[in-house]
């Protein structure tokens, strides 16, 4: 007796006789590099921090930390994804008060994972 014939959307993989679902999208590969997923990790929390500690963060007295966070967070961005210039208006950005309630950090990251081919 011939078995039923497959309808799932996803194709099987032949070289692996065929037990493992193969995601032929372009969609399917974001997300998935470890770098991808520490450079969004990293995003978040700095973002996270600036607006949760939003009256240490304005002018005053944590106003460096502020911009040390600034740096780091753009170093290892850099580091993780390579220079994009999606960065630079980021960086700028946050730099500015109140306009870094905006999560400009995430926005980048998702930008430019969304944009790599």
């Amino acid at each position: 007796m011939d078995a039923p014939p497959d309808h799932s959307p996803i194709p099987l993989d032949p070289s692996r006789a065929g037990t493992t679902p193969v995601d032929p999208s372009p969609k399917g590969a974001r997300w998935r590099d470890v770098r991808q997923l520490a450079a969004l990790a990293i995003a978040l929390a700095a973002d996270a921090v600036q607006i949760g500690l939003l009256p240490l963060f304005m002018e005053g007295v944590v106003a460096p930390w502020n911009d040390a966070l600034e740096i780091g967070v753009g170093a290892a961005l850099i580091v993780l994804l390579g220079w994009h210039v999606a960065f630079l208006p980021a960086f700028l950005g946050e730099l500015v008060p109140f306009f870094n309630l905006f999560p400009s950090w995430t926005a980048a990251v998702v930008f430019v994972v969304a944009n790599k081919r």
